[in-house]
Formats: C-alpha cells, structure tokens, sequence
C-alpha cells in the first residue's frame, strides 16, 4: 500500500514544506521544496508515531493505509486492517454508522467534521473527533482520507463534571429550601400552621406602607372560634388542638400567596387580605365562614363541629391608621359575637360631613 501511495504522490512534480502554507499558496518560491518520496516519508514517519488515528480507504470502503492509532481504535492490528471493510471489522451497528458518514463525506466537495463512536473496552465505547476528506484523482481514482482523535476520557471527565456541577446546584437548591423551610417555621404557628402574631405585626405594617405609597387597599380580618373554651372543656385538650388545626387549613386554602392568615391567642386569628377592598373580604370570608360550619372534626370517632365569627375591616376606607385599623376589625368581632356568633360583620365605615363653607363678607362684617 505504502508503494502504491508512492506512486501517486511521485506523479506529482513535488510538494513544498513551509511554516506558512497560506504564504507558500501565493508565492512557493517563498519555501523550500521536498521531493515527493521524501516528503512522504515524513508524513510516514509521522502518522506512525501520532496518537492521532489516520486512516485511508478506497473507493470500495476497504482500508488502504492506517496508521497503528486508528487500527487500535478499531481494535485490530494494522495487518489485519490493511485491505477490509468496516463490515469486517466491526459489528453492524458500528458498521453502518460509519458507513453512513463516509458516505456524506462523499457527498462534499470539502472536509467533514463529526463526531464517530467506535466500540471500545469494558469502560465503554470510544468517543472521537472524527475528520474527512474525499479525493478524486486526475485518473479517476477515489480515495477518502480520515483522522481519529480520541476525546473520550475528556468528555468522560466533562461528564463526571457535569454531574458533579447538577449535584452542586442540587445541594444548593435543597439548602435554600431548608433556609426557607427554617426562616417559615420561625414565624409559623406549629398547632394550625398560619403565621404566628410576629409575622402579623410585620405583615401589617407593610400593607400599610404600600397602600399609602401605592394608594391601594387591603383588608382586615380579626377571626374567633365561638364557645372555644366551652368546647376544650367538654371535649378536652385534643379536640382543641384538632378543631385550631382544621381551622388553620380553612384559612390557608381559602387564601393567596400575598395573603397571611395568622394566629394571635389561644382562639384568636387575623387575616391580611392584601390588595382587595371591604366588599370582596366580606365575600371570601363569608365562605370561610360556611366552611367552618360545614366541617366535621373527627375525635376518637365522634364528630365535633365548630363555627367562627369575623369582622372585617379596610384601610384606607374603615381606617386610616393602624391602630384604628385594629381595633375597627375587633369591634367588628365583637358585634358579630354579640349577634349569636357565626356571622361576619363589617366594620363600620366613618362619616366626614362636608365642611362648612367659609363665611361671606357680609357675614363677616
């Protein structure tokens, strides 16, 4: 084989050797000359101590010159190469994939660059860079020409980093959320699981602060359980804890993100209603209401049931400060506990007379 490829290389008048081929393109008078045997010998030389695998076949697919690199890379000896096919040397899968791509090589009119996959050790298969060119000859003659580099232990490593960067990111994640879960669990109530009167002092403040700086609304909602003490005193602690538990999952269902129901006392809870008028807060809580009242708590068989009472205020419109805010949504409480209890009652909304007009100069005089 090593003859043949002499033979045609010789045919050639002779091949310049440069540092800068693009210049020698130009101008070859710029560099020195190789005869065609001896330049040949250098690319022999070469390619057999390369780790790069070179390879070249004929028009048929059969292996014309491999260097030992590529015949490793097949997993042959370079004997046993020399004059085959890949579907002789290699199982059908393996085959045909590279069949495929030195067909497309074909194809071009310029080099092809892809990625091959040959079968390798126990490790796994062998990921190459993988380069073609196809050369037609001025006899007619085809020959495809390959280069093979063996990037499998890098993309291994960039695999093992990868799962090394996602298991990070994954440790990351998970810490954040055992920051948040930490950060909630200090302003939760552990009973019902609403947010605790330190979390309701802050969220209030805040809707305050936006509505006066945005000109929006939020409501207000002081919430109790009716006869709580008379139903821990019949039924004891547990039923208690149960029916503090099944109200603390009415209000966390029946309101939004921004929202924050909360625990102030023993059978005490607020409600932040953040954005929403008195109307559309007397609405919802008008069906948290029934919903309380259409709950069974279950104990040790028996159903027990319970029933809240609500009052409901606004800022800016029952209120134009906290504090009166506050107590608007307790004295609201208050009537709808006076009433008999499982209602919801609106704070009662302030009238401003319009103000007198200035007197007139007769007036005056």
């Amino acid at each position: 084989m090593e003859d043949r490829l002499a033979r045609q290389l010789m045919e050639q008048p002779q091949f310049p050797v440069v540092a800068d081929a693009a210049s020698l393109a130009r101008d070859p008078s710029q560099g020195p000359v190789l005869p065609a045997p001896a330049l040949l010998q250098v690319l022999l030389a070469t390619t057999e101590h390369a780790q790069i695998g070179v390879y070249a076949k004929d028009g048929d697919g059969r292996y014309v010159y491999v260097n030992p690199a590529a015949a490793r890379m097949l997993g042959h000896e370079v004997g046993e190469v020399l004059g085959r096919g890949d579907d002789d040397l290699l199982a059908p899968d393996w085959a045909n994939a590279l069949k495929a791509a030195d067909q497309a090589a074909w194809a071009q009119q310029h080099a092809q660059h892809r990625d091959d996959r040959l079968p390798g050790d126990d490790a796994g298969a062998l990921d190459l860079v993988a380069l073609r060119i196809a050369v037609r000859t001025d006899t007619g003659e085809r020959w495809l020409c390959g280069t093979w580099t063996d990037v499998t232990e890098t993309r291994r490593n960039q695999t093992v980093l990868r799962q090394a960067l996602d298991q990070l990111e994954q440790q990351q994640r998970q810490n954040e959320e055992l920051r948040r879960e930490l950060s909630d669990q200090s302003v939760r109530d552990p009973v019902t699981g609403v947010y605790n009167r330190r979390h309701f002092e802050e969220q209030v403040h805040r809707e305050v602060d936006l509505s006066m700086r945005e000109h929006r609304e939020f409501a207000l909602v002081s919430v109790q359980i009716d006869d709580f003490r008379q139903l821990q005193q019949t039924h004891g602690s547990e039923a208690a804890e149960r029916t503090l538990q099944a109200l603390g999952r009415l209000l966390r269902s029946n309101t939004r993100a921004m929202d924050a129901p909360c625990r102030l006392g023993d059978d005490r809870f607020a409600v932040v209603l953040s954005g929403i008028g008195l109307a559309t807060a007397h609405a919802r809580m008008e069906g948290v209401r029934k919903q309380c009242e259409a709950q069974l708590v279950m104990l040790e068989g028996s159903e027990l049931h319970f029933t809240v009472s609500m009052g409901v205020a606004s800022f800016p419109h029952t209120a134009q400060d906290r504090a009166l805010l506050l107590s608007s949504a307790d004295l609201a409480l208050e009537e709808a506990r006076r009433r008999g209890g499982n209602s919801v009652m609106l704070a009662a909304i302030p009238f401003s007379p319009p103000a007198a007009p200035p007197p007139s100069p007769a007036q005056q005089a």
